[in-house]
């Protein structure tokens, strides 16, 4: 097995040719890792998976973590299901965001499959925080070192994505409404390359530590869309049996609800974390 990996932008991103990620060896799994290091989301077409070769390449990169809001498909709690409907407006998570940062816990990496695709339309962009880091001033990237910012869960209402999927899911009322919350570094420091990367994200931060919404809210505003500007970022177009592998460390991501009136089905799994430093 050769494996090619080819950038797709300046700052994020490459295609990776020549694997199948249903038999891979070691010396391949390291290669993987290294790149998915360097470019921060791999993408792989033609990756014809069934959920059990999903899963034992999702073990290679690291542990499965379980998502709070839907249950897994059958046979493997591991793996959700992302679905937008032809009849549904809103699609899962449309917003920039960092996946789960309301977690004491974030996952480390999120796959995603694609089973069932839009005839146009439905691509997802990314973002590199690496690049959003280092393109500040250093005035305001020495205030942002010592600063924390409070995430929470209940900021679904940004993306609307928790309560549209909870109730297509029949559950809106009768148990405890899940919300969670978290306090982490705005810079983190990446446990595997050192590099350090701005950590915020519209659809999950609420304001600063220590400050208030409405003082934190022009500072995050600014960072919000700083950190999406269009040389950090790249653009990836699904085909069935496309797979991307991002790190939520150091990346961001978007899916674009431009489909509508068209069926969009991926399979998910995010990968356990550590705690932001």
């Amino acid at each position: 097995m050769t494996l090619t990996v080819r950038p797709v932008s300046g700052s994020i991103g490459a295609f990776v040719d020549g694997v199948d990620l249903g038999d891979l060896d070691d010396a391949a799994m390291v290669e993987l890792r290294r790149a998915w290091l360097d470019h921060l989301v791999l993408f792989f077409r033609d990756q014809d998976l069934t959920p059990d070769q999903f899963s034992r390449f999702a073990r290679r990169f690291g542990e499965p973590a379980r998502y709070p809001f839907l249950p897994g498909i059958d046979g493997h709690p591991e793996i959700i299901e992302v679905l937008k409907q032809p009849h549904e407006l809103v699609n899962f998570g449309g917003i920039w965001h960092s996946d789960s940062a309301y977690l004491d816990r974030p996952p480390m990496a999120s796959m995603l499959l694609a089973r069932e695709v839009p005839a146009v339309g439905g691509d997802t962009e990314f973002a590199s925080g690496y690049a959003a880091y280092a393109a500040l001033s250093e005035g305001l990237r020495a205030m942002l070192d010592q600063l924390e910012a409070v995430h929470s869960s209940a900021r679904a209402d940004v993306s609307k994505t928790r309560e549209d999927r909870l109730a297509d899911l029949g559950d809106t009322g009768g148990g405890p409404k899940l919300d969670f919350a978290s306090v982490h570094p705005v810079v983190r420091t990446h446990p595997e390359t050192d590099r350090r990367a701005l950590y915020v994200n519209i659809a999950h931060t609420e304001r600063f530590s220590g400050w208030t919404e409405e003082e934190s809210r022009p500072l995050l505003e600014y960072l919000f869309a700083h950190q999406v500007r269009e040389e950090f970022t790249c653009r990836f177009r699904w085909e069935v049996g496309s797979l991307a592998v991002w790190d939520n460390r150091c990346a961001l991501h978007n899916p674009i609800n431009d489909y509508q009136g068209q069926l969009r089905r991926m399979h998910r799994i995010t990968l356990e974390g550590d705690v932001p430093i």
